[in-house]
């Protein structure tokens, strides 16, 4: 999960910990993540399931859901609510697999708990919408200050991004009705 940290134009988190143990917090967002997801699953009698991690963030994604049959590619972002963040780097290989999306996380910066999300994607079964032309660059320049372009990344804004509400309408961007 590429976590969104705060540079000198963001809001600064309440707790510094967001940036000194990053980390830990995505690792601890992605689990409530899974455990919200397959609770859902569960309640919807989708028990098909098979969850898959990446080991090596080379891909473009972070998670190979699948679920009775659809299988989505998940590139993870995340902010805490009240950040600035106003666009993410996506990964040009995520467009490349089937189903792939983006799911952007918004959670508590008080209590780690996940919502609204932000979807990226299209119906299962579909490709991921076109990324735009935008190539991201590094944030970090050169001894000149000259910040090279990331070819492999696209930069999309917050506005692209379709607000989901509820778990439930995270599991259904992804998966569809349930059939139950």
């Amino acid at each position: 999960m590429d976590a969104i940290t705060p540079g000198p134009d963001r809001a600064q988190s309440p707790d510094p910990g967001h940036s000194k143990d990053s980390s830990l917090r995505e690792k601890i967002l992605e689990h409530v993540l899974m455990g919200e997801l397959l609770r859902v699953l569960w309640k919807t009698g989708r028990r098909e399931i098979e969850v898959l991690r990446a080991e090596v963030d080379r891909g473009g994604y972070d998670l190979v859901l699948e679920a009775n049959g659809v299988v989505r590619y998940i590139q993870l972002k995340s902010s805490y609510l009240g950040a600035t963040t106003a666009e993410v780097d996506i990964n040009m290989r995520l467009a490349r697999k089937p189903g792939g999306c983006v799911l952007w996380l918004q959670f508590d910066p008080q209590t780690l708990e996940l919502g609204p999300f932000l979807w990226y994607g299209g119906r299962p079964g579909e490709k991921l919408p076109l990324l735009g032309d935008r190539v991201s660059c590094h944030s970090k320049g050169d001894s000149l200050g000259k910040k090279s372009p990331r070819p492999n990344l696209r930069v999309l804004t917050k506005g692209k991004f379709t607000v989901l509400r509820s778990i439930e309408d995270v599991v259904q961007s992804l998966f569809g009705e349930s059939t139950t």
